[in-house]
């Protein structure tokens, strides 16, 4: 399999860690950022910066047309910097319109790229309520749900967009992220957590796999059934560190 690799998101909170562990296991790696600033940074990590943003579909297209990476890495979010509570609501109406039309536009161009393989972010603390530890077939929250429906049904885009493309998809639905620069610390009793460099350790992992896939993946907790994942890939440990 070719070693070159598209990182959309590079940038990003899960971005960076992933950016070291791919460079470091010999990938070439494109990088996606819309900041010249964040460019720099992640050419001083070995990574070839790609200066474009999500919705501008030609841009995006024309960029993975000429580098024909064989493996996409969909981390694109759109949240504020250390998830500051005040800017929460708004950063949520944004990060659902990436995960759908930030989505798609990703997914035409890497069909226009003849990618072989993508795997996505997405997030496994949008389940429906139940007493049940949530499998990945359990049912989403109601979209009409007021508070997070429209998180879930982005969500929901998401992974359907990413699970039908004309390639290999291969969706995580990580735990709430701590750890490095996420803004948390240390774990939270609200959701299921998972640590940044875990999470950018099963993304490694997670392009090995060669069918149509979504893994729950997040720490040891009674709420959320990560078995799925860890019995693919046994080597995978929740409390790896960078």
């Amino acid at each position: 399999m070719s070693k070159t690799v598209f990182l959309a998101g590079a940038s990003g909170v899960l971005g960076i860690p992933l950016s070291k562990l791919l460079v470091n296991a010999g990938y070439t790696v494109y990088g996606t950022t819309r900041s010249q600033e964040k460019a720099k940074k992640l050419e001083a990590l070995g990574v070839k910066p790609v200066i474009v943003d999500a919705f501008d579909p030609e841009g995006l297209e024309k960029a993975m047309v000429e580098i024909k990476p064989e493996i996409v890495l969909h981390q694109l979010t759109d949240l504020p910097d250390g998830l500051k509570a005040e800017e929460m609501e708004a950063a949520l109406v944004r990060n659902a319109r990436m995960r759908d039309e930030g989505t798609r536009n990703l997914v035409r161009a890497a069909e226009k790229a003849g990618v072989k393989k993508m795997v996505a972010q997405s997030i496994g603390f949008v389940y429906a309520p139940s007493d049940k530890a949530h499998t990945e077939e359990s049912p989403l929250l109601d979209f009409n749900e007021p508070a997070y429906g429209e998180t879930a049904k982005a969500v929901h885009s998401l992974e359907q967009q990413v699970l039908n493309g004309r390639f290999i998809g291969i969706v995580l639905r990580n735990g709430w992220f701590y750890g490095n620069d996420s803004g948390i610390a240390e774990p939270v009793d609200f959701a299921p957590t998972l640590h940044v460099d875990a999470a950018a350790q099963a993304v490694l992992l997670a392009m090995d796999c060669e069918t149509d896939e979504v893994f729950n993946v997040a720490d040891e907790d009674l709420r959320l059934d990560t078995s799925k994942f860890r019995q693919a890939f046994p080597t995978w440990k929740a409390d790896f560190r960078l």
